[in-house]
């Protein structure tokens, strides 16, 4: 089943049951509220390791030395300075569609064509492990009008007053709706997870931005590849398996 036809609250009871009943008092533990760590920080090393994830080899302390070393950037320190940016962008503009492509336009400004930057793509795309082709994305053609039902659905979510526990559950659930759908030619992943961090802090604040859920993830590449992994393509998937991805957000918080 395509992610645009799912019932967005099919998976809610389940997900309650499984480690949405413990989401507030994770939220309300978390180290998040102290202020000894400034919020650029966090920003930082979401970027960090959200490219680590997609390949990018610096790791947060040598990123660090860079910013601090005021030099002319190489590729792989402007790849996450694009990245870092596009964060502080979402930080202070409201979430919509025109505004997350401008985020993606800054975020992809190392590695794709200016033509290609904030646009959805016109070319087939596939995801590939080193066993070959694992899933195939839906068609060009069709980009803009699935892309079209994600944000009017979403749309509706963000008009809602949504508690702590059905924050994270949405976050998670149009995060890997999103990668299925890979709308972009390149900066899909990077984008699903800074989408999953807007939508958080819609609804809960600016310490959703301190959440070091990009870094879990990194942690857990393995099993984050493996949770998104619902079908071989766009028409095939399978979101009846979807709670063990939903529950990797809420696990994020126990890292803060």
């Amino acid at each position: 089943m395509k992610p645009t036809e799912i019932n967005d609250r099919k998976y809610f009871q389940e997900y309650h049951k499984r480690i949405g009943k413990n989401v507030e008092a994770l939220w309300k533990n978390a180290d998040l509220k102290n202020g000894k760590v400034e919020l650029m920080y966090h920003i930082i090393s979401s970027a960090v390791y959200s490219s680590n994830i997609e390949g990018n080899p610096l790791d947060l302390n040598s990123y660090m030395n860079f910013r601090l070393a005021k030099r002319k950037a190489t590729k792989m320190e402007k790849e996450i300075k694009d990245l870092e940016q596009a964060y502080e962008f979402a930080k202070v503009h409201a979430f919509s569609e025109k505004n997350f492509l401008q985020a993606h336009e800054k975020l992809s400004a190392t590695y794709l064509i200016k033509s290609k930057r904030g646009k959805y793509r016109t070319g087939k795309i596939g995801v590939f492990s080193e066993s070959g082709l694992v899933y195939l994305a839906v068609e060009p053609e069709l980009v803009k009008k699935e892309m079209k039902l994600f944000f009017a659905s979403l749309k509706k979510i963000l008009k809602e007053k949504l508690n702590t526990e059905k924050a994270f559950y949405f976050a998670s659930l149009y995060h890997l709706k999103f990668v299925h759908i890979h709308p972009f030619a390149d900066g899909n992943g990077r984008a699903a997870r800074l989408l999953e961090k807007w939508f958080l802090a819609k609804f809960l604040g600016v310490n959703a931005w301190k959440i070091s859920s990009e870094q879990f993830y990194k942690e857990h590449q393995q099993e984050y590849y493996n949770n998104i992994n619902l079908g071989v393509n766009y028409y095939e998937l399978n979101y009846d398996k979807c709670l063990p991805f939903l529950e990797m957000l809420p696990k994020a918080l126990k890292k803060n």
